[in-house]
């Protein structure tokens, strides 16, 4: 897991990147206001979202990126007090997650002041969101189930190793 973690986050904030940049040069080169993948359903679309998610806090760019910053922080210290155990490393995948989410949001943050959006489930009229988005929340669900029960999987592992 030493090197999967900083390749893992390395490739999801490149599809980040990318995606992003695809949909700035598509927009920008056709024109075109959106692309419909399923009708109904699911558009590309383009967004320039200067606050947090759901477009809250419209121009605090620099409260966000101090944010992430601190969040990136005690994961990063955290890190290092994760068991190797099954839990442990869902926790280290929940982790790999929201790390690269904050990442690839940060990048547009700090270089073009706003984060770039582009996913639009049309269905529900849910939020314009990116990739980066779908990591950060990706791995909070993820994270839900491992603090909820991974502690559990601990003392049993404790009770197992004592019997021993």
């Amino acid at each position: 897991m030493k090197f999967i973690t900083p390749i893992s986050i390395a490739l999801l904030v490149l599809l980040d990147q990318i995606t992003k940049i695809w949909t700035v040069n598509h927009f920008q080169n056709t024109g075109a206001e959106n692309i419909v993948l399923w009708p109904g359903v699911l558009e590309l679309t383009y967004v320039e979202n200067r606050g947090a998610a759901f477009g809250m806090m419209q121009g605090k760019v620099w409260l966000f990126v101090l944010i992430t910053a601190a969040v990136l922080g005690v994961i990063l210290w955290y890190w290092r007090s994760i068991p190797e155990n099954k839990s442990g490393v869902w926790m280290k995948i929940a982790l790999v997650l929201v790390v690269s989410g904050a990442i690839g949001n940060l990048i547009d943050r700090v270089f073009i002041h706003y984060v770039r959006d582009m996913i639009y489930f049309s269905l529900i009229d849910f939020p314009v969101f990116n990739v980066a988005d779908m990591c950060v929340v990706g791995g909070v669900i993820l994270l839900f189930p491992i603090l909820l029960f991974g502690e559990l999987e601990l003392e049993d592992t404790k009770k197992v190793n004592n019997e021993d």
